[in-house]
């Protein structure tokens, strides 16, 4: 079998063929987040997929294979261009700590659980200072009312009729002209 560039047919010398279109150079950016992550996620695919060929090439060289190295060159530089220009659109905003994580070899998903297990605790400790103020107002409540009847009975039909205002408020805020509400939707 001849070895030349010319009958290899495309080949790098090493059983890979290099027909390869440059998908993601001639992907326009759109607006859509979503798509422009795609696109990344697939142009950086590619680009480690020309890394590995470009491996094989360069691991295998020899002089018939100068050809597909430059050829595999060059498409690593236009892809690697084209995922700088697609990366422009994406805006991901990733947590030094998680670089760290991984640059260490570890799991990024352990700072995930140890932000959330960190949201737990100060959730918890709120709790209980929440629970501790619910119980103060209430122990204040039964002195002040062992004390001031009187004034502890207007105090609390002040609030009953403020909670009462405070509710329809809410109510009419969610209500539309027709009779019907509001329903919030998630995104």
């Amino acid at each position: 079998m001849d070895s030349s560039p010319a009958s290899t047919g495309g080949s790098g010398g090493n059983g890979i063929v290099s027909t390869q279109t440059n998908d993601t150079a001639n992907a326009m950016p759109t607006d859509d987040p979503k798509q422009n992550l795609t696109q990344v996620i697939n142009s950086i695919h590619k680009t480690l997929g020309l890394l590995h060929q470009l491996y094989l090439t360069v691991s295998s060289f020899n002089t018939a294979s100068q050809l597909p190295l430059l050829q595999r060159l060059n498409s690593l530089v236009t892809e690697l261009d084209s995922m700088a220009k697609l990366s422009e659109n994406c805006n991901i905003q990733v947590p030094m700590e998680v670089l760290s994580l991984i640059d260490d070899g570890k799991n990024p998903d352990e700072f995930t659980r140890d932000v959330l297990n960190s949201c737990i605790a100060k959730n918890q400790v709120t709790k209980g200072k929440t629970d501790g103020f619910k119980s103060l107002r209430k122990h204040l409540l039964e002195e002040l009312e062992q004390t001031f009847p009187d004034e502890v009975e207007s105090y609390r039909e002040i609030r009953a009729s403020s909670a009462a205002e405070s509710k329809r408020l809410a109510q009419s805020q969610s209500m539309l002209p027709n009779g019907d509400v509001k329903v919030k939707t998630e995104l």
